[in-house]
């Protein structure tokens, strides 16, 4: 026993613990007292935050070996986040400069539309967002946070009316781009939040809330999109990722009710309505406003097989709820039509077969199962029912052939998935008066 405990004082001493003491000032180089310094890790139990004194000193001591961020606050202002890497007996001395607009009071540059009550202190694997594969709720959730990114601005924006400093908050935005891209998204987000500090633009405002939303800080993306929407109504993709943060939050009838407003601003643009698609597709019930959009999206671009495909889906959805049997020929006809557009229209197929099956015509829907599968090789579901449609014809050998094909794609599928959510790291959030680092 007294071996047991002589080797474990032995291996605590052999843990090298460092400490990094540092100054935090003001623009003009003047020691800031009373700043709030951070330091986040990996781990969520390194999240420390110690004040300065009146020289503006700090220390943060008893620190393991690892990579750290460090970040001063005081009064609104924040210094750009240093990242800091300690090493056995190393003892670094860094100095951060809270930003500034120049020439007024520091605090002055730092106003914007709401000042937010969280800190993203950390990261933390995917594995804490729970869920698995097969989920269609939160696959639609992390594809539609991945398609954010790809919004465009409509240009119909103005910028309010108060300080910025926009040379100074695109070199922060830009080194957020630059993080996120080297895989430090912790960095990253401290960058896009000091770019909106600095000048709160609808570009900077947008790139914040999608670092976020997607490494799924939800409920801060959604605050984010919130503010920034209120900074600029005209926005329609900040209206759509607002709606977004919503969906992946479970709130559908508020998310639906963002994206009809993004695709009112620009009823001529189809990505509102696919984001609207999207989600009715996954969502329990059918969605307020989404039928009608849906309607006018295929009325406006009646050669685009998704706003036929999509409000073909709205319409299914609502008939299984009000049992309206002229919805089932008017989506069948919006079906049809989605296919003839566009050929590789693959769910298109996939849903005529189910409606052919339905109303027991098994052989029509073979035909359109297997056009559903030369469209796209990747349909699970289509090999699935077709192998369903064989069994009902008695042809086991083909039904087996086609149930083995549908396995072997869910369970590749479902690894691509795994291996996504692994790679894409988690924030972890303080909230305004907690004290420890927590998930969404």
């Amino acid at each position: 026993m007294a071996q047991q405990t002589a080797s474990a004082q032995d291996s605590a001493a052999a843990v090298r613990l460092s400490s990094i003491t540092g100054t935090v000032r003001d623009s003009l180089g003047k020691p800031v007292a009373d700043a709030s310094v951070r330091l986040a890790g990996k781990d969520p139990a390194s999240f420390v935050v110690v004040k300065t004194d009146l020289n503006g000193a700090f220390l943060l001591s008893d620190i393991r070996a690892g990579t750290y961020s460090v970040t001063a606050e005081k009064a609104g202002a924040r210094s750009p986040v240093a990242t800091v890497v300690i090493a056995s007996a190393v003892n670094p001395t860094i100095e951060l400069v809270l930003g500034s607009s120049g020439g007024g009071p520091a605090n002055q540059a730092m106003e914007f539309a709401d000042q937010p009550n969280f800190t993203v202190a950390g990261v933390t694997d995917w594995t804490a967002v729970g869920g698995h594969g097969s989920d269609a709720t939160l696959r639609t959730s992390e594809a539609l946070a991945r398609d954010t990114l790809t919004l465009k601005s409509n240009g119909a924006v103005a910028k309010p009316a108060r300080p910025s400093s926009g040379s100074e908050a695109d070199k922060h935005r830009q080194a957020g781009e630059a993080d996120e891209k080297s895989g430090d998204p912790l960095a990253a987000v401290h960058e896009f939040e000091q770019a909106v500090r600095l000048d709160p633009s609808e570009q900077n405002y947008f790139e914040w809330g999608t670092e976020l939303l997607l490494h799924r800080a939800v409920w801060q993306a959604e605050e984010v999109f919130r503010n920034g929407a209120k900074a600029y109504p005209k926005s329609a993709r900040m209206l759509a990722a607002w709606g977004t943060a919503l969906f992946a939050g479970a709130r559908y009838d508020d998310a639906a009710q963002r994206l009809c407003e993004a695709s009112d601003l620009d009823p001529l643009d189809p990505e509102p309505y696919i984001f609207l698609g999207k989600i009715e597709l996954a969502s329990p019930k059918p969605l307020a406003c989404i039928e009608a959009k849906l309607a006018q999206f295929a009325r406006e671009q009646p050669a685009n097989s998704l706003a036929n495909y999509f409000y073909a889906m709205a319409v299914l959805k609502r008939q299984e709820e009000s049992q309206d049997k002229d919805a089932t020929a008017q989506a069948e006809a919006l079906l049809h039509k989605a296919v003839i557009d566009d050929p590789k229209c693959s769910d298109g197929y996939l849903q005529l077969g189910i409606l052919a099956s339905s109303q027991h015509d098994v052989s029509k829907a073979i035909g359109f199962y297997t056009k559903a599968i030369d469209a796209n090789p990747q349909s699970g579901e289509a090999h699935y029912r077709l192998g369903v449609a064989y069994d009902r014809l008695g042809e086991s050998e083909k039904a087996q052939e086609q149930f083995q094909m549908h396995d072997a794609i869910e369970k590749q599928q479902a690894a691509v998935v795994e291996k996504q959510r692994r790679e894409v790291k988690q924030f972890l959030v303080v909230l305004q008066g907690q004290s420890n680092p927590q998930t969404n």
